[in-house]
């Protein structure tokens, strides 16, 4: 996987730089920081992963009104893991159980452009993630699709005094939630 194509801006400075988020049961995902920031006090950083981040869905209903969730309960992941393993290795992607999310190491599949609804104008902004398909398969007789999103998958952490990024609790993600859009547009603003 290549290399995020954004950087670190901070005081007007671009330089790259990667850290190690670790989640509370131990695994760990590495970022690039892409955006730090002083909030009350505190330095966040906007992260990035190195490896791509993948969504797992299902579907419940019937067949007249079936509908995509994700799957985010831990023991149904232990559960379909190996078989979404498998089937990613088809593809020379190689699954793996990281903080946050789970990622996929290898080079992605380009995105066919004829794919995008010709009535959807790109500028305007929507409100369901783009997702691309990269496989689907079957675990005891229930279909689960694997997907990557198409826009930059942002982490927001909370930088400690050693520089190493933690993940926010709950109280202090919603608090800071509302600002989200904001910061991203302000890194994309000081990408131009």
């Amino acid at each position: 996987m290549s290399s995020s194509p954004y950087r670190k801006k901070e005081n007007g400075n671009s330089n790259e730089e990667s850290v190690t988020l670790t989640d509370e049961v131990g695994r760990s995902l590495t970022c690039n920081i892409e955006y730090s920031m002083n909030l009350e006090g505190q330095e966040y950083a906007l992260l990035l992963p190195i490896d791509s981040p993948v969504e797992i869905f299902t579907w419940q209903g019937d067949d007249n009104d079936e509908a995509a969730i994700p799957v985010e309960d831990e023991t149904e992941i232990d559960k379909i893991f190996e078989t979404a393993k498998v089937v990613l290795q088809e593809q020379n992607l190689t699954l793996r159980r990281t903080a946050v999310t789970l990622t996929v190491v290898g080079e992605l599949p380009e995105f066919p452009e004829e794919d995008m609804a010709s009535d959807v104008d790109p500028d305007e902004e929507s409100e369901f993630e783009e997702l691309m398909w990269l496989t689907s398969f079957y675990h005891e007789e229930q279909e689960y699709a694997i997907y990557t999103p198409l826009d930059p998958f942002f982490i927001l952490a909370r930088m400690d005094d050693d520089g190493k990024p933690e993940l926010l609790s709950e109280e202090e993600f919603q608090r800071l939630e509302p600002m989200l859009p904001m910061l991203e547009d302000q890194f994309f603003d000081d990408l131009d």
